[in-house]
């Protein structure tokens, strides 16, 4: 008998499943609302044109070699990344208290960051958000978290931050639990604390002695401005705490299958700095050993060349501000068709996503009916609409809203 024979099918990842069925869908009208990633009007990948002319100078670049990266990566992206999620007048930064290491996009942070609080620090208790990204319980239960819970996040009913709830959560966190927060643009459901939110959750992390994991994938992909989307984590950093941050640039440079990510470490104790950087390079070491260049370096090219950089926040904004009219398109087209429930969350949510409200009933009518493809949780990727497609999509949520058994 084979010794792979007692494993069974695994469930499918639901977001490409259904991106799959989008594709093999033959039908002529059909919308693709499933898989994270920007999308032009025209529902096109976009590369930004300041990531096509870095790319063309590396390509034009006769001292580049293809030699491996130091174990904790190439140290001009590494130090652009960490100054560009906390400040290039963070205090962490002047007093040496505060260094990235580049990993494999948001997820390959996530887990050498995961490993290494568990494994050195013995660190087993990890709360996420409900609902969260749907890999973090993944992640951090492979890398041998024990206890994964979950805090309030999403108030259903009134379609925001359930902050009394959240705050209620953390209050019975064990000490040293680790608390996973979203940066900016919440994944799934697109609803950020707000700044007097994010003091009182900070508040009590630092009373209970609860350890903050920060996960930032959209950093000036979500409003246009990357000081503004790193205002929470440079808030827990001001008032002295102790933090990993995983870092993707998939979104913000449309990076996605480079797989540029840095994990930043900061700690209150410069002397701590060596002792940690040695015991992430064994974890390194033993996962991919040394990260790829190619996109480390389109990343470091621009965030240091004060032109290019100029003209990532210019393609940041363009992509924000497309999100910001679907979205603003999308509640106009609702509330024209008098579809039943409140439709301001459309507008108030930031980012990519938008967590509709619709139950999974209606998520499947629509997918059956209109072949509008989505999340089963009702996540839609906003990019994923634009002016030919957003009308014909509200009324097929309308339709699902009027027709199908509602929990709104």
């Amino acid at each position: 008998m084979s010794v792979f024979g007692s494993l069974v099918e695994a469930a499918p990842i639901e977001v490409f499943f259904m991106n799959k069925k989008y594709l093999d869908e033959p039908a002529s009208q059909k919308v693709n609302l499933t898989i994270g990633a920007y999308r032009t009007e025209e529902g096109k990948n976009w590369v930004l044109p300041v990531v096509h002319q870095a790319e063309v100078n590396l390509a034009n670049d006769a001292t580049l070699d293809h030699e491996y990266l130091p174990v904790l990566g190439l140290e001009k992206f590494t130090r652009a990344a960490v100054e560009l999620v906390l400040g290039s007048d963070s205090v962490a930064l002047k007093d040496g208290r505060a260094f990235g290491v580049q990993c494999l996009s948001g997820t390959g942070s996530l887990r050498a960051g995961a490993e290494f609080l568990n494994r050195l620090l013995n660190m087993d208790t990890v709360y996420v958000s409900q609902p969260t990204w749907g890999n973090h319980k993944l992640v951090f239960g492979n890398a041998n978290f024990k206890n994964i819970k979950s805090y309030r996040y999403w108030d259903a009913k009134n379609r925001r931050v359930d902050i009394d709830g959240l705050c209620e959560d953390l209050e019975q966190a064990p000490e040293r639990s680790v608390i996973v927060l979203h940066g900016c643009a919440h994944n799934p459901t697109g609803m950020d604390p707000t700044q007097e939110q994010w003091k009182r959750i900070c508040e009590v992390v630092k009373r209970k002695n609860l350890f903050t994991f920060f996960d930032i994938a959209y950093q000036g992909f979500a409003s246009g401005d990357p000081d503004a989307d790193a205002w929470a984590v440079r808030y827990f950093v001001e008032q002295g705490l102790e933090m990993v941050v995983a870092q993707s640039f998939a979104k913000n440079f449309g990076l996605y299958n480079e797989r540029v990510g840095n994990l930043t470490f900061v700690v209150s104790d410069q002397s701590t700095v060596v002792p940690v950087k040695s015991q992430i390079s064994l974890i390194i070491r033993a996962n991919w050993s040394n990260p790829p260049a190619h996109g480390a370096r389109v990343v470091a090219m621009v965030l240091t060349t004060p032109e290019y950089r100029k003209q990532w926040f210019e393609a940041i904004q363009i992509m924000s501000s497309r999100i910001k009219e679907m979205r603003s398109a999308l509640r106009g087209h609702l509330e024209a068709l008098g579809t039943p429930g409140t439709w301001e969350h459309v507008t108030q949510q930031i980012g990519m996503f938008s967590f509709t409200g619709l139950n999974q009933q209606q998520v499947e009518h629509l997918i059956k009916v209109h072949k509008v493809f989505l999340l089963s949780d009702g996540r839609i990727n906003v990019c994923g609409l634009n002016t030919k497609n957003v009308e014909y999509v509200a009324k097929a949520i309308d339709d699902a809203v009027r027709n199908v058994q509602s929990h709104l």
